[in-house]
């Protein structure tokens, strides 16, 4: 999404995650908002429009949930030029967010998902878009390997116990487990890096392996890798719907995944992804924000 020269400012939740990521931005944060959580978007509808009322800002642009609801209601009711970018996780349909915006007066909404596209929901293309993959001409190696499982409230053990099984003992490996429960396992685990040495560390890394979430596929991607994406399971209380297995086939489509089932993941596996790179496309912008 291009915004030309125009200035950009932030409103979020304040943690770790998000001072890191927009360290040396102009932000706002607000009191978070766990999903669903109505009461607590009404509750920071006010806070919203005082920002906005602050300085003569022209737009106002979310992909998040909560946070959209309160920030985008207050924009309209300021007469505001509002726009909502489903998520990329959305490839079925909208999310409740997405419903209830839809149906706000002057909201613009729109899909990178070009299959539910309509009317209502424009399509602008995906930040997947520029993307491709490539082969690099190197012997496979996974003697440097980065495992992330971002920062989702919900554990994803099977994941680092099955990796212990399958990765040779010589492998140099950086762990962001978030909130997974680590307890007993042999490893040097980070609940969550600084943005910038996770990067630095999936950039000198041989294979990336992380959760089938949007932002640790970008990461992966932007650092010029195919990311081995192993999605979380409802049914084993590591998410609370399986939108993530959803998110691995279809990146494995284009060719932007590895995407085995847990049980299947081995190091023929991690060795074919390390055979891949990621390439960026300069793609025209597709979003015409007026």
């Amino acid at each position: 999404m291009d915004f030309g020269d125009s200035a950009i400012e932030w409103a979020t939740f304040e943690d770790p995650q998000s001072q890191s990521l927009l360290a040396g931005e102009q932000v706002h944060y607000v009191p978070p908002t766990p999903t669903r959580d109505f009461k607590g978007i009404a509750a920071n509808v006010r806070p919203a429009l005082a920002i906005l009322r602050s300085k003569p800002y022209s737009r106002v642009v979310s992909t998040g949930a909560g946070i959209a609801l309160s920030f985008l209601l207050a924009a309209r009711v300021l007469g505001l030029s509002s726009h909502y970018v489903e998520s990329a996780t959305r490839l079925d349909g909208p999310s409740v967010t997405g419903r209830i915006l839809a149906r706000v007066p002057g909201v613009r909404t729109y899909t990178q998902e070009e299959a539910w596209a309509g009317k209502r929901w424009l399509f602008r293309g995906s930040v997947f878009d520029s993307f491709e993959c490539g082969k690099l001409p190197l012997v496979p190696s996974v003697d440097r390997i980065v495992v992330t499982l971002g920062m989702n409230p919900y554990g994803f053990r099977r994941l680092v116990q099955r990796l212990l099984a399958v990765l040779p003992s010589s492998a140099e490996v950086v762990w962001q487990t978030g909130v997974t429960d680590t307890a007993g396992l042999p490893i040097s685990a980070h609940a969550m890096l600084p943005a910038h040495e996770l990067d630095e560390a999936i950039r000198a890394a041989d294979v990336v392996v992380a959760h089938a979430g949007i932002g640790s596929a970008l990461a992966a991607l932007d650092a010029g890798h195919i990311p081995v994406l192993v999605p979380r399971a409802k049914a084993r209380g590591e998410q609370i719907d399986d939108h993530q297995q959803l998110i691995a086939a279809a990146l494995e489509r284009r060719g932007l995944a590895v995407a085995p089932d847990l049980e299947a993941l081995d190091l023929d596996i991690l060795r074919h992804a390390s055979t891949r790179c990621a390439i960026k496309r300069q793609l025209p912008p597709r979003f015409e924000l007026s």
